[in-house]
């Protein structure tokens, strides 16, 4: 398993803890650095999964804009934690990650949500990332 998928499963333990216990993502983010300060053998991927959880709260409205506008017949709030974990993250790897293109980010979240989430998840999440991928086209 590649750093980075490492990293984003990191990411997603970040945003899925945040939002189960109701904590801000900087208080998740601290505690986290914490943890990850005792093991240096993962640092390769908590610097990634920092850099998407960072970029997550510095451009989260923006991100839940694009999930309300484009889920279609889904609220935020209606989604599964898991889900919109995946797809926050997924989006920000599609409009705010150059270096990861779109198609390894859908992929790597639709994989995600395979293995974690609902039967119907994976297609929800790849419906919509897909929807997101095309406004940078």
């Amino acid at each position: 398993m590649s750093a980075r998928t490492k990293a984003r499963k990191r990411a997603l333990d970040i945003l899925y803890g945040a939002d189960l216990r109701e904590i801000s993502l900087n208080s998740a983010i601290a505690a986290e650095s914490e943890r990850a300060s005792h093991e240096p053998a993962r640092q390769e991927s908590w610097r990634y999964a920092l850099q998407i959880v960072t970029g997550i709260t510095e451009h989260g409205d923006e991100i839940d804009e694009l999930i309300e506008t484009y889920a279609q017949g889904w609220t935020i709030d209606r989604m599964p934690v898991l889900d919109r974990a995946l797809v926050r993250i997924g989006i920000w790897e599609i409009m705010f990650n150059d270096e990861v293109p779109d198609a390894v980010a859908i992929s790597e979240a639709v994989k995600l949500a395979e293995e974690l989430s609902t039967d119907d998840s994976a297609g929800f999440v790849n419906g919509l990332l897909g929807r997101i991928a095309q406004l940078r086209a």
